[in-house]
């Protein structure tokens, strides 16, 4: 079985929309409460990850995953993540700060925040509206 990339993060971070071009596809975008299985992806629901006796799920969906991507909007960085929650992970996690476009001023803190989970470096900057640093996140996953 194909090891797929695992996105976790809050509603409305762009997990789907990040999925659709990590698949090179263009799954419409609507709000689910499913996990999600694409090509190259496992796109995991918001509620997943803000909803702490959810936690159990991600971990156990993580186990079929080369990669877990754990997504911060820099246009509302919100506390959704407990501190070291990156370590529960047996795969690497890789920060990906989303909209950058939109919250530029919050990267610094989305660093913090990511550094407080438990993720190392590098983090992955970009903005889904015009894919600005998707390929370099593509380049790191080998997906190009």
């Amino acid at each position: 079985m194909k090891k797929r990339i695992m996105v976790v993060g809050p509603t409305q971070a762009g997990k789907s929309t990040l999925a659709n071009l990590l698949n090179d596809t263009d799954r419409p975008l609507r709000k689910t409460q499913d996990v999600i299985y694409g090509k190259n992806t496992i796109d995991t629901p918001g509620s997943y990850i803000e909803n702490a006796s959810m936690y159990k799920y991600l971990i156990a969906t993580a186990q079929t995953a080369s990669h877990v991507l754990i997504l911060l909007d820099s246009s509302r960085p919100v506390d959704v993540y407990p501190p070291g929650f990156a370590k529960t992970f047996t795969c690497p996690v890789i920060g990906v700060i989303t909209k950058k476009d939109l919250g530029l001023e919050n990267v610094n803190l989305c660093i913090q925040k990511l550094s407080g989970i438990g993720v190392s470096k590098p983090y992955f900057l970009v903005s889904l509206n015009d894919n600005t640093g998707a390929a370099a996140l593509k380049t790191y996953l080998r997906l190009q």
